[in-house]
């Protein structure tokens, strides 16, 4: 477990970046796609003046290393603590590539992070934020892997997202149960792939549950689209979410232990949606940069706000990047 301390009057700012996905010649000073990842990462520094930067996977892909490496050396830069959890195009080519880039990530001064039992995946880290002198935060960041082996069917055994593993959620319990008897009663749990609990928080909130991209951003913050109770919600969704399709057991053993009251996540690029389901805020992160596949609109990234008793606002932060289209 890690901690860090804070003693500011302020409250603590997380800024949560996720799916960049950059290739080695993206990061060239005059690519297009670099020079969006750039001013999208830097106007959200400056504006948010965040304590921790995480990074909820896909940074890269795992066969990328030089890529991988560009990412220490800028986030470096800033002299701001940043970690990540990995996503399946990370984990892509198994553990070596994973490991090869964390063995390079802990040579960074900046890079806050602890190695796991490497069967639990490459990327399970605790971080205890202190503030003024109170245990007020954990931050758990966990791996879902790549895809897994899912059902067996005449063309074979099929392949479904990854999730969290009985294993890493045995983990997770022993870690919220340690943090509790130091007075830590709260977390954020990071993931890449949603866990399968976002499926049923979407069905609650929406009225229509299904991926609609005629409703714009602007009109999530509204209240036509949300069910009764879910009018505080925001966000669009606008492509299914793509989460392991069977009950891991993750929201159970969550609201079990009552630790974990804000879940974020990354993987689908064009959902940002925030919703309170059971007394837990799910949470898409807001996809920063273009890599890959993005809708303009929803570019920046999300910020959690902690005070002495925890989390106090989480929102999403824009960047407007229409003059480098």
């Amino acid at each position: 477990m890690i901690k860090l301390i804070n003693n500011s009057k302020r409250d603590f700012r997380l800024l949560n970046l996720t799916d960049p996905q950059l290739k080695i010649e993206e990061w060239d000073e005059n690519n297009q796609t670099g020079k969006i990842f750039r001013k999208t990462v830097e106007t959200l520094i400056e504006r948010v003046s965040p304590d921790l930067i995480t990074l909820s996977g896909d940074l890269s892909y795992a066969d990328d290393f030089a890529s991988y490496k560009k990412f220490a050396d800028y986030f470096d830069s800033f002299k701001i603590p940043w970690t990540c959890c990995f996503g399946n195009h990370d984990n892509q080519d198994g553990d070596e590539p994973m490991q090869k880039v964390i063995d390079e990530y802990m040579k960074h001064d900046f890079f806050v992070f602890e190695k796991c039992d490497q069967s639990l995946g490459n990327s399970n880290v605790v971080i205890l934020i202190e503030k003024n002198g109170k245990n007020s935060e954990a931050i758990f960041l966990m791996d879902t892997h790549d895809r897994v082996p899912y059902k067996e069917n005449s063309c074979g055994i099929n392949q479904a997202w990854g999730k969290l593993t009985a294993e890493q959620l045995n983990w997770y319990e022993k870690r919220v149960l340690e943090l509790k008897e130091i007075g830590c009663n709260e977390s954020i749990l990071i993931t890449h792939i949603p866990i399968n609990a976002y499926i049923q928080a979407a069905k609650s909130a929406f009225k229509n549950p299904q991926p609609d991209k005629s409703v714009k951003l602007s009109d999530s913050y509204g209240t036509n689209i949300w069910n009764a109770g879910y009018e505080d919600s925001y966000g669009v969704l606008h492509e299914p979410i793509s989460a392991y399709p069977e009950d891991e057991g993750a929201f159970d053993l969550i609201c079990n232990l009552g630790s974990t009251k804000n879940i974020i996540c990354g993987h689908n690029h064009v959902n940002n949606w925030v919703v309170k389901y059971n007394g837990v805020r799910f949470i898409f992160g807001t996809k920063t940069g273009c890599g890959s596949y993005w809708e303009p609109e929803i570019n920046g990234g999300t910020v959690v706000a902690v005070n002495e008793n925890g989390v106090v606002s989480v929102n999403h932060e824009y960047v407007d990047v229409s003059d480098l289209l």
